[in-house]
């Protein structure tokens, strides 16, 4: 399959809290959104080929505040924080909430959001609290299920179909993915293209 878009550049804009420090321009943005230990990070440095774009940590829960990435110089990804980790203490998460719940309201250069699972586990309450909430605001959202390396291929499709039906979603709308072998990037990638609605 061919690449469907080259990433000539990649780099950190700003982190933000709130909508005045959000960056001020016409830039679509797709937002990230998972579990604290889902692998998000991972995720978007395998999506744009660089290793160290977003930091990783093996302590969950330390993204704390919206980050972006300017992409080619023609869209952003947000970094939103991970959710779940009760490690983390309950004054932080509470802030949480509403900053994430602020920009995916209110934020006009969203486009939609990658909502990353685990597809070795069934999707959590959590999860499916958000992928509700994605639908009832009708904001787009893409289903990515991870680490698919850590599985024997043979468990991938009944695990897809699965959490694709407590998505209440088909199969081929989620996306089987892997950071360590970058099964589904180019897949992945087109989706996201899709939802911007730019020229790759």
């Amino acid at each position: 399959m061919t690449e469907p878009l080259v990433i000539k550049s990649a780099e950190f804009i700003t982190s933000a809290a709130k909508p005045g420090q959000y960056p001020q321009d016409g830039l679509p943005e797709i937002a990230f959104a998972g579990r604290s230990n889902v692998g998000k990070s991972s995720l978007i440095n395998c999506l744009v080929q660089r290793k160290k774009l977003v930091r990783t940590s093996r302590t969950p829960g330390r993204t704390q505040l919206l980050n972006f990435f300017v992409i080619n110089g023609a869209f952003r990804l947000v970094d939103l924080p991970g959710y779940g980790y009760s490690k983390v203490a309950e004054s932080v998460r509470a802030t949480w909430g509403p900053m994430i719940e602020t920009y995916l309201e209110t934020r006009e250069n969203l486009k939609g959001v990658v909502h990353i699972l685990d597809l070795r586990h069934p999707p959590t309450p959590d999860d499916l609290t958000l992928w509700s909430w994605f639908k009832s605001k009708s904001i787009p959202a893409i289903a990515v299920l991870t680490k698919a390396d850590k599985l024997p291929r043979g468990k991938w499709t009944p695990l897809l179909k699965s959490a694709a039906q407590v998505l209440a979603i088909s199969p081929a709308e989620a996306v089987l993915f892997s950071a360590e072998t970058h099964q589904g990037r180019t897949e992945l990638l087109e989706k996201i293209i899709q939802l911007m609605g730019i020229d790759a």
